[in-house]
């Protein structure tokens, strides 16, 4: 089967594999692995032919692809129910890789999108004439500084379930709606009027919720409801609420 794939730079094996998949219009839940799996190894064929260095992470890839096609290819074996089932679809772990760095990938689009158009708003003090006992403020807060903070609050979740050896193991992706996450937000400002940044991701369960809280997060800031502040160097990071949010109440 030839392809026709115009040879882009993918960040990663996951991302190439997304590709072929979107462009084959085929469901991620439901890859036809053998079809997948002849179009990766055709674009790293396409590379070599081009004398472009492949990633030896692009090689793992493609020997575990072909590993699920060839179980995929075994007979299904009949066992008591009293047996642990051994009918697991062998694609799962990759499904459930992908769809978490579909995840990432569309939440790192749409931090480029706020970056790009300049939609984030954040509050500076007003200045002050009598400078003299003023506090040093940050006069604005940018997306860097943000993205400082979740990653610290992505450490944090980590940390903490690498201790307790309990990270989740079924996760629903579809779970978690951005807007359902923008009235967590709003209600948690209303109700406290200033909460730390930290505050919202306390009770998350799974790396996928912490993002999907923070894209909440960017859209009430874009959309003037909360603000970000810090009001001292190296202070944490404040979520008040702004005009819009006192207008709802």
């Amino acid at each position: 089967m030839s392809i026709n794939i115009k040879l882009e730079m993918f960040e990663g094996p996951l991302d190439l594999l997304l590709h072929l998949i979107k462009k084959s219009e085929v469901d991620i839940y439901d890859i036809p692995i053998a079809e997948i799996t002849e179009q990766y190894i055709s674009y790293l064929k396409a590379m070599e032919e081009l004398d472009l260095e492949i990633a030896s992470e692009f090689l793992v890839m493609a020997s575990t692809l072909l590993e699920i096609k060839s179980k995929m290819l075994l007979p299904k074996v009949n066992i008591s129910d009293n047996e642990e089932s051994a009918d697991i679809d062998p694609r799962k772990e990759l499904v459930e890789k992908l769809v978490e760095y579909k995840k990432y990938k569309e939440f790192a689009e749409r931090l480029k999108e706020f970056e790009k158009c300049g939609a984030i708003f954040f509050k500076s003090p007003e200045i002050i004439d009598d400078i003299e006992n003023k506090d040093v403020y940050f006069k604005n807060i940018t997306v860097e500084n943000l993205m400082t903070a979740y990653k610290r609050v992505i450490k944090t979740y980590e940390n903490r379930f690498n201790k307790r050896s309990e990270i989740p193991k079924d996760i629903d992706y579809d779970e978690f709606r951005i807007e359902d996450k923008m009235d967590y937000i709003k209600n948690m400002v209303y109700k406290y009027k200033r909460v730390s940044f930290e505050k919202f991701f306390e009770n998350a369960k799974s790396k996928l919720e912490i993002v999907v809280t923070f894209l909440a997060m960017l859209e009430l800031i874009k959309l003037r409801f909360i603000t970000a502040i810090q009001y001292k160097n190296f202070e944490e990071i404040i979520i008040e609420g702004q005009d819009e949010l006192w207008k709802i109440s």
